[in-house]
């Protein structure tokens, strides 16, 4: 479906355009329509698939220029999809008067103030950042008339419940509301349709939420053979971009360190480094400055990243729909991608329940050896010396190079050469600290995480959220927090559901 066929006004359908998208994909055919109708809508793809664009043209079109007020309040699980949720507007509105701004935490708030007194028409933000704004009575919501809960089943789950209630209040009950999501089990589905009107939920096929270009592998190694043999797999296949994952935060530190070490071009971004360089890593990644990016799954969701060619998962994801977000990084706007998992013997059986969910087998992989790394490693200083060769003025350094043409054979300048460009990795040793087992499998059957049948396939996914909230993978600090949060989310659920139940009705549609 193109997007010409859509009810869009000129300068939107412009925008698009101009962004080089005609076709639209599946999720924004089935939900533009839709949202334009003023209907409650829960959209459900994989990332990458264009989710903001599907509610975000449709809010554009509702909004109105002549209203000096916050018509559109857009909810976003992290500062990064915020951020990039009101750029993608903002190209989108171009050439329009419409005015939209961001607002989360860890940004000075006096800037945030003076920009609301400008009277934007839409605002996305952070529950913590909005929640304050509202409390300082900077930001006012009684003129909203389009919500848009995006990621919803990451702040709805466990960890946003309250804040999003707290924000709802502000918010007119005569409303549209969106909610869009990778992935919507069944009882957060539940939470999010308490705030929605007879929604229609629209659902890409599961065949459709793994990606057909991304080749998945698995490499079978030890816990102590991890970084070999993945600095091993970079030399030999020689990505553009590269995301690496990592567990926790001290791994992201010591993989980017360690890659650094070894001469590759690295930066890792996880929830305790400052919002200014955090940002600042992912411009230079975009830009192709740093080569590889080191990151905890905070980085996996709604990070608009092109050109990715390879995703490493160095760690393999305890939560099995983390992974989807992880490798939707990669193999976007059709282009082909590899996702590579490194599993130890007792991971096997996370990989098995990560394979039921994406209904593909991943296909082992052979572990590269030294000379086939250090081969790689050769090819790609050929490569480099080519390219030297076009760039530098020979004028320049012909007296010196004559001299050493003349003492030295060419063969051994070359390897001399050779030996600069070309780097042995392993002749650097790097140490990387062994990280917590993942539960075996009995543990795991009455952990929530897993437990599929009780509807709660994503309990696992508060501990995962540690990262965003600051706090280590460590299973016992974690657990108390899990526990505290699923009774509260329940005793909310369960206090409206008699009195909301019969008012809700969920349709379906697939694709």
């Amino acid at each position: 479906m193109k997007f010409t066929e859509f009810d869009l006004a000129k300068p939107f359908l412009d925008a698009v355009v101009a962004s080089g998208f005609e076709e639209a994909t599946p999720i924004q055919a089935q939900t533009i329509p839709l949202a334009l109708e003023g209907k409650d809508v829960i959209g459900q793809a994989q990332t990458g698939t264009g989710k903001t664009a599907a509610f975000g043209l449709p809010v554009l079109q509702h909004t109105d220029t002549t209203e000096p007020k916050v018509q559109t309040l857009i909810i976003s699980p992290t500062r990064e999809l915020a951020i990039q949720t009101q750029e993608e507007l903002y190209r989108l509105s171009r050439g329009t008067k419409i005015k939209s701004m961001v607002v989360y935490g860890g940004a000075d708030i006096g800037r945030q103030i003076k920009r609301l007194k400008d009277h934007p028409q839409i605002v996305v933000g952070t529950p913590g950042r909005l929640l304050d704004h509202i409390r300082r009575k900077t930001l006012r919501l009684d003129h909203v008339k389009t919500l848009v809960l995006d990621e919803a089943d990451e702040m709805l789950n466990m960890g946003f419940l309250e804040d999003i209630e707290a924000i709802i209040k502000e918010i007119p009950n005569e409303r549209q509301t969106l909610l869009f999501s990778a992935t919507m089990p069944d009882d957060i589905k539940r939470i999010g349709v308490q705030f929605m009107k007879n929604p229609v939920h629209v659902k890409i096929k599961a065949k459709e939420m793994t990606a057909d270009l991304i080749d998945q592998y698995y490499i079978k190694c030890k816990e102590f053979e991890k970084f070999d043999v993945m600095t091993r797999l970079i030399d030999v296949q020689a990505p553009e971009l590269t995301i690496v994952f990592g567990r926790t935060k001290r791994r992201v530190d010591e993989l980017s360190r360690g890659l650094n070490m070894r001469g590759y071009s690295a930066a890792g971004i996880h929830g305790d480094l400052p919002q200014k360089k955090r940002m600042q890593i992912l411009r230079d990644f975009k830009a192709g400055h740093i080569d590889i990016l080191v990151a905890t799954d905070v980085a996996a969701r709604g990070l608009d990243i092109s050109g990715v060619t390879h995703v490493y998962n160095y760690d393999i994801p305890q939560d099995p729909d983390s992974y989807v977000h992880r490798i939707g990084r990669t193999g976007r706007a059709g282009h082909e991608g590899k996702s590579i998992t490194f599993v130890t013997q007792n991971e096997m059986e996370y990989l098995k329940v990560i394979e039921n969910l994406i209904r593909k087998r991943m296909t082992p992989m052979k572990p590269p050896t030294s000379n086939e790394a250090f081969r790689g490693q050769l090819d790609m200083a050929v490569e480099q010396v080519a390219e030297l060769v076009e760039k530098t003025n020979p004028e320049r350094y012909q007296k010196t190079a004559g001299y050493l043409a003349e003492k030295y054979d060419a063969e051994e300048l070359a390897t001399v050469l050779l030996k600069l460009l070309a780097k042995d990795p392993e002749e650097i040793k790097v140490q990387i600290t062994p990280e917590r087992p993942l539960p075996s499998h009995k543990k795991r059957n009455n952990q929530r995480s897993y437990n599929r049948k009780s509807g709660n396939s994503r309990g696992g996914k508060s501990r995962n959220s540690g990262n965003r909230n600051n706090r280590s993978y460590n299973k016992g600090s974690n657990d108390s927090n899990y526990k505290k949060s699923n009774k509260s989310s329940k005793g909310s659920t369960s206090s409206n559901k008699s009195s909301q139940q019969s008012s809700f009705k969920v349709r379906k549609r697939s694709n």
